[in-house]
């Protein structure tokens, strides 16, 4: 169970962190001089790889050797299509953010294509407890309690 929940947090700690820096950009941009061109600010967070979210759901959706570079292929193209549209600074910050949104939703709806039954029922759930978790944090009353 606590493995779930901290998966949970995790992904939607990663949806948070894309939509922030997407916002943090757009204030901070001039501010970033020393880092390299079109990276996203890093207040101190790293953004989640393809690579550790994808070993992350092989174990908790105990994912099959043929499914796994399926899974890190949809989530390298999510990073790669997310990047693309936080160096866009001719979309606005509302679009972004809805862009990024339709992204992560398109990737979210990959990776359960490739699941069997038993797999999407954990996914599912997995979602769930995220979807609920982010309707908490963003009405203002912070973060899940421990």
């Amino acid at each position: 169970m606590f493995k779930h929940c901290l998966l949970a947090l995790m992904l939607t700690g990663l949806v948070y962190t894309a939509a922030s820096t997407a916002v943090a950009q757009d204030d901070s941009s001039n501010a970033q001089q020393t880092a390299p061109a079109g990276a996203p600010p890093d207040h101190g967070r790293r953004h989640f790889d393809p690579e550790k979210r994808t070993e992350m759901l092989a174990k908790q959706l105990k994912l099959t050797s043929d499914q796994q570079p399926k899974v890190l292929d949809i989530l390298k193209s999510e990073q790669s299509q997310m990047g693309s549209l936080r160096s866009d600074s001719s979309v606005s910050q509302e679009d972004r953010r809805s862009k990024m949104m339709e992204i992560h939703k398109s990737s979210d709806d990959q990776i359960r294509g490739l699941l069997d039954s038993d797999q999407q029922k954990k996914w599912d759930a997995m979602q769930s407890k995220r979807g609920q978790w982010q309707g908490r944090h963003s009405d203002g009353q912070g973060g899940p309690s421990n």
